[in-house]
């Protein structure tokens, strides 16, 4: 009988290590990413510009775009400078906003894309999907995942704890975007993928488990480890869902209605992902999921980011409109705002204040 085995889209390289910055070179002159050193590297004029000066000897063949920001604007903007350098790839380095601005660009113009993350704030260093501002709110874009993924854990130590912690949340919210998929399933017939739900469950547990913190090597691996296998379990399935559901529903849903007020990604997803586990009637897990968010100095209530209880009641209402078809657990219950509130109020004398 034939063996039947699927191709598993992934980088051929992932190098998660104190250093990482210091094989760089080495990494890009692989065959498979770059043959003549031609390299086009996409920077903020943050943490990736403070890098360009230590890496830019060791890449001579290379030019530096430094991008405005995480803008579908932006991203364009970035393919169409890159048009005419005859690059063997591209490579984005900085945090969340430019590695999606780079995703998008190498994808539009052609090129493999080399991630090197300088925060951990979520995981779309090693997703297929690229999240960028447009006229519209925001827009998730279908991309290739990256060849290669470097994350030099000296550099994520230097990086504002916020967009570490914010990791965090986002991967253990993968624990509730499973759950939502699984009910999905028995309610709907949604089929799902075995093999991403194990992968995108398991990393979320691994953080959530985790008895260490941002401080810790070893923890900040395990992080950076799941946001990886996150990434890649949503090339397997072909979208977003083995890491996406109610929770992150919630966290689109106050970013279209206070886009100038919004928190980091996983702050708000991990908000979420507890509060979902709530209206699943799972007070043990949502119990769970505060004391850790807590522990890593994430936010349990909505005012722990600057939203009133009655903010928080109306994204909750509005939030199944930022992802239609999708059906989680706030599709289920399919809850009035009254309803919401009260659910809320339930919510916060489970976790305690």
């Amino acid at each position: 009988m034939p063996v039947l085995t699927r191709l598993i889209p992934s980088p051929v390289s992932v190098d998660i290590t104190a250093g990482a910055l210091d094989n760089l070179a080495g990494l890009l002159a692989d065959q498979r990413i770059s043959s003549s050193g031609r390299l086009a590297v996409a920077i903020s004029n943050g943490s990736g510009a403070a890098l360009r000066e230590r890496l830019a000897p060791a890449l001579p063949g290379a030019d530096w775009y430094e991008v405005a920001g995480g803008s579908l604007d932006a991203a364009v903007q970035l393919a169409d400078a890159m048009r005419s350098g005859r690059y063997d790839a591209v490579v984005g380095l900085g945090g969340g906003k430019i590695i999606d601005a780079a995703k998008y660009a190498a994808a539009r113009v052609g090129l493999p894309m080399v991630a090197v993350a300088t925060n951990l704030a979520h995981d779309g260093i090693c997703s297929p999907v690229s999240t960028l501002d447009n006229d519209a709110g925001r827009g998730s874009y279908g991309v290739p995942t990256p060849i290669a993924l470097v994350v030099d854990l000296d550099v994520i130590r230097r990086a504002p704890v916020r967009y570490v912690r914010s990791g965090i949340g986002d991967a253990i919210s993968n624990i509730s975007a499973i759950a939502d998929w699984e009910l999905s399933h028995r309610e709907t017939g949604e089929q799902i993928d075995g093999l991403a739900a194990a992968m995108a469950r398991q990393a979320g547990e691994a953080v959530l488990r985790h008895p260490g913190g941002c401080g810790d090597d070893r923890f900040l691996t395990v992080l950076a480890e799941a946001l990886v296998l996150s990434g890649i379990a949503m090339s397997i399935a072909g979208h977003t869902r083995p890491s996406s559901g109610a929770c992150h529903e919630i966290s689109h849903a106050l970013d279209l209605l206070h886009p100038k007020r919004s928190a980091p990604h996983g702050e708000q997803v991990g908000l979420g992902a507890a509060f979902a586990m709530h209206l699943r009637g799972e007070p043990d897990q949502c119990g769970l999921f505060a004391d850790v968010l807590r522990r890593h100095g994430l936010p349990v209530l909505p005012d722990d980011i600057g939203f009133t209880a009655d903010e928080f009641v109306t994204a909750v209402a509005f939030a199944p409109q930022t992802r239609p078809g999708r059906y989680t657990i706030l599709e289920h219950l399919d809850l009035t705002n009254d309803q919401i509130r009260d659910t809320y109020a339930d919510y916060v004398k489970t976790i305690g204040s």
